[in-house]
């Protein structure tokens, strides 16, 4: 998906919502370990009843990784049952892979070319050229962690690198790379106050924003300061909305929290047009 028709979508469904697809099997409703793929069930379920409603969705690949085969062959059915089904949502792939050359190529080519996701998370941490192998592929996007929600971000990416504070030096940096146009940022919502200076340095980026609802982070802060003339926001909520209920009706639980959060997206929207 180009980042044209992201766009596109986004002023369709009046949302810029990205679901979380992060799940744990001691959490999901128990009538679905009965299923030959409890995890598949699940998302499929979470999918059909919430695609109208968000414009991407982000598995976290290390709640299927923990399941070995099993969780990375759901893994594999949810993202070509998206892509089959639902080809207008985004897909984010949050792998937070992170390695150099080679590696980081075959890392691509695992989840550009074999999964078919439309994006994956990187750390940048190593460097460019841990990164432009990921950005190699024309089509697919790169989403730089930026400034984490967590509170060990405070640990390096705030400290101060010359003349500015290190998760900014990573984000204009990165900017002079190969085929920048393709990547995203990850900022946490719990840092929403950063996101105006951040702002000044991506004016246009699409940014990935975890952590509004279950880790505190609140939409309208969010948006006061990063959203653009196209929106450039992805909001994440994950545990919010696909653990809202652990009975049979969880898929509804869940399409009822996400539309709560589509109809406040709408207004903002509405707001700033």
């Amino acid at each position: 998906m180009t980042t044209s028709q992201l766009i596109s979508e986004i002023k369709k469904k009046n949302s810029f919502l990205c679901i979380g697809l992060d799940v744990d099997l001691n959490k999901v409703p128990k009538h679905l370990l009965a299923e030959e793929d409890p995890i598949f069930a699940f998302n499929k379920a979470i999918i059909d009843a919430t695609h109208h409603l968000c414009v991407a969705y982000k598995p976290n690949t290390a709640f299927y990784e923990a399941y070995g085969l099993k969780g990375w062959q759901a893994l594999e059915k949810t993202i070509h049952y998206l892509n089959k089904n639902y080809p207008d949502c985004f897909t984010i792939a949050d792998a937070k892979r992170g390695d150099i050359g080679n590696t980081s190529k075959m890392y691509a080519k695992a989840f550009f070319e074999d999964l078919g996701f439309d994006s994956i998370t990187v750390a940048p941490y190593m460097g460019k050229d841990s990164v432009e192998p990921f950005l190699s592929f024309e089509n697919k996007h790169t989403i730089l962690l930026a400034l984490t929600s967590n509170e060990g971000a405070f640990n390096f990416q705030t400290l101060n690198v010359g003349e500015q504070e290190l998760y900014k030096e990573v984000i204009a940096v990165s900017r002079t790379w190969h085929n920048a146009k393709n990547l995203m940022y990850v900022v946490g919502a719990t840092k929403a106050e950063y996101l105006a200076e951040i702002r000044q340095i991506i004016p246009d980026s699409f940014i990935l924003v975890p952590g509004v609802g279950a880790q505190g982070g609140d939409l309208r802060e969010v948006c006061q300061y990063g959203m653009t003339e196209n929106v450039g926001l992805l909001i994440n909520s994950s545990r919010g909305i696909i653990y809202a209920s652990e009975d049979e009706d969880f898929a509804e639980e869940a399409a009822a929290k996400a539309l709560e959060l589509q109809h406040e997206m709408a207004e903002i929207l509405k707001g700033s047009s």
